[in-house]
């Protein structure tokens, strides 16, 4: 952590807000709060900032905190982190890893996403329902989605930056994907014919999915 310059009178004089910057810093909460909300899929959580610092400056935000995220149940261990840009209306998804099952943290780093979560365990009672919410650069959100879930965005803005922690290494032989208008999830995307690559335009159903001997890797157990 960075330290303020320690305060004398001629520094007040020459600098009048740095007083203020000063006080406003020694009143910030640390560990800064993480306030965490349960969607209806089980596992599948927001995280919002309650105690970002901002002045005239702009702002100071402790977005990953390893003893914090152990507090809450997420893990601290990542081995892979991305950072994706995409123009207005592109979607990229919906995506999964079941060789070397991966979990993914999710924030928007510049302008507006539509992040998707879907249930793809097999026998889950939440099989095919998903969740979906707008996390952006302004509202500092992060969506989290354990193994299990397939993962992707709608981009609202003229352009977007995503940036994703993964609690496991990329492996294009063990990835897979579920289109993102299939009529059994329902998605409701916040706009129509979008922007996609060859291979999401070609992806598989939910139904060839979970039909598939893969499937068996994400099957759903009950908490016991």
């Amino acid at each position: 952590m960075l330290r303020e310059p320690k305060l004398n009178s001629l520094t007040a004089r020459e600098n009048p807000g740095l007083n203020a910057r000063i006080r406003a810093r020694a009143t910030m909460l640390f560990p800064m709060r993480l306030h965490v909300e349960k969607t209806p899929l089980e596992g599948v959580l927001l995280i919002s900032h309650p105690d970002i610092f901002e002045d005239e400056r702009g702002f100071f935000l402790e977005v990953f905190r390893a003893d914090e995220y152990e507090r809450i149940g997420l893990p601290t261990h990542f081995l892979q982190e991305n950072h994706s840009r995409s123009k207005r209306g592109v979607v990229r998804g919906l995506h999964f890893q079941w060789d070397k099952p991966m979990a993914k943290l999710m924030r928007v780093t510049y302008g507006s996403c539509f992040l998707v979560a879907v249930d793809i365990r097999k026998g889950s009672p939440t099989l095919g329902q998903w969740f979906g919410a707008e996390v952006s650069a302004e509202n500092k959100k992060q969506l989290w989605a354990p193994p299990g879930f397939a993962r992707g965005f709608f981009v609202l803005s003229d352009f977007a930056e995503l940036q994703y922690k993964c609690t496991a290494l990329y492996n294009p032989a063990g990835e897979g994907s579920i289109r993102w208008n299939d009529p059994a999830i329902g998605i409701k995307w916040p706009g129509s014919d979008p922007v996609l690559s060859k291979k999401d335009g070609n992806a598989g159903t939910l139904a060839d999915w979970v039909n598939s001997p893969q499937a068996e890797i994400f099957r759903f157990s009950p908490a016991v």
